[in-house]
């Protein structure tokens, strides 16, 4: 054998007798792992199952509408004599808004009113003229036709009359329209047409007028939701929108909470054949005037009765496949697998449909630490909504826990 071949084997047995030795120590006969080769107890932390009574929430998306929207626009033809109002302040109802050159609209009413002043003094005689003629009828003086004559005159004069305060309650009603004046209190909108320009009415929008408080939020559901409330409200678990206000959570784009409350005040009659949705309607307050029309909401929409609910944190859930488990830890403190089906998130926890019947202790910080069912856990006890909290291994025996670990940690 060469000087070369001879290095070479030297190498090669250096390398297999530090090996030989962790294979003789991992299995027990090197003294270097646990007593008897049994695996150390997984320090974890374990929250017992919640039972408590709950109520569902469904989640939609829709968009905030104002109660009242108009658009204003003039009903008489003029000029535009001035604006008064600050773009998009709020006004109150009957607020001015806009003026009309009403000088032509003035001269209307005033020879309205002159016709009402003949129209009455034609009255006046006709009245007269059959008083005379009735009591000349009386005497024989008169013929029957003559009287019946001056009768229809005085029905004549009595309808003029009436004709012409029609004509002077148009001609004021139209001055009146060379005042544009606001109709309900809200927000407006900028003046879409200035002073000396000339206006119609025939669609021309001269502004625009939102309504603050309340606000609405329309949002849609599919008709999957539509039976399902259908059926609960025929089973009298939970009451129809349409019978009921029930409560609604609003929140807007960004966030993640549901800051604003309200209540359903309308359901469409009808599903959409085009999209398969009905449309649904809350009303919200806004007292501060911090929604506006056209924003995005998310809405959650109240989605069942009260019933006992199983409830458990999502950290706590492994999943095998397509199935998901929990591991239970029992009073000789070995997790065993349990297989669960979940439902909806309720409260940050998750609704357990069936596998857990409530009371069970399980693991829900460090379940990666159990690599079989059956193993032997350390366990801390740690609260159901807040378990993540740092468990670590076991400090050895004899060893205090460290600065801000609790004790089994």
């Amino acid at each position: 054998m060469n000087p070369y071949q001879n290095r070479r084997l030297r190498g090669v047995t250096a390398v297999l007798l530090p090996l030989a030795s962790l294979m003789l120590a991992a299995c027990g006969g090197g003294g270097g792992g646990p007593p008897g080769g049994q695996i150390p107890p997984a320090g974890v932390g374990v929250a017992e199952v919640v039972v408590k009574p709950i109520v569902e929430w469904d989640d939609f998306t829709g968009r905030i509408q104002a109660v009242n929207t108009v658009n204003l626009q003039p009903r008489i033809t003029g000029y535009i004599d001035a604006v008064h109002f600050e773009e998009g302040a709020v006004v109150e109802a009957g607020d001015l808004l806009f003026t009309i050159d009403d000088r032509e609209y003035r001269a209307t009413v005033a020879s309205a009113r002159a016709d009402v002043a003949r129209a009455e003094t034609r009255v006046e005689l006709a009245r007269q003229d059959l008083a005379r003629a009735e009591q000349l009828a009386e005497a024989r003086a008169v013929s029957v036709e003559e009287l019946e004559q001056r009768r229809g005159e005085q029905r004549q004069a009595e309808a003029d009359l009436r004709a012409a305060r029609a004509t002077l309650d148009a001609a004021e009603l139209n001055l009146e329209f060379t005042r544009v004046t606001a109709p309900i209190a809200g927000r407006v909108g900028e003046a879409l047409i200035k002073p000396g320009n000339l206006v119609t009415p025939n669609g021309v929008i001269l502004t625009t007028l939102v309504s603050i408080d309340p606000m609405h939020v329309v949002f849609e559901g599919d008709e999957n939701i539509y039976l399902k409330y259908q059926a609960q409200a025929i089973a009298g678990e939970r009451p129809s929108s349409r019978d009921t206000r029930n409560p609604v959570q609003v929140g807007l784009a960004g966030g993640t909470d549901f800051p604003f409350r309200g209540e359903m005040d309308f359901v469409d009659n009808q599903i959409d054949p085009a999209t398969g949705t009905i449309q649904g309607r809350a009303l919200i307050p806004n007292p501060d005037g911090y929604l506006i029309p056209g924003l995005f909401a998310r809405v959650r929409l109240l989605g069942s009765g009260e019933y006992e609910a199983v409830l458990i944190h999502e950290a706590a859930v492994m999943t095998d496949q397509d199935r998901k488990y929990v591991y239970v830890v029992g009073a000789d403190d070995t997790a065993v697998r349990r297989d669960v089906v979940l439902g909806r998130e309720v409260e940050g926890l998750r609704v357990v449909d069936a596998g857990l019947d409530g009371g069970e202790r399980i693991v829900v910080n460090g379940v990666r630490k159990i690599f079989f069912s059956g193993a032997p856990v350390q366990a801390t006890v740690v609260p159901m909504s807040d378990p993540m909290q740092v468990v670590a291994q076991a400090p050895a025996e004899g060893q205090a826990p460290a600065e801000g670990q609790v004790a089994g940690e």
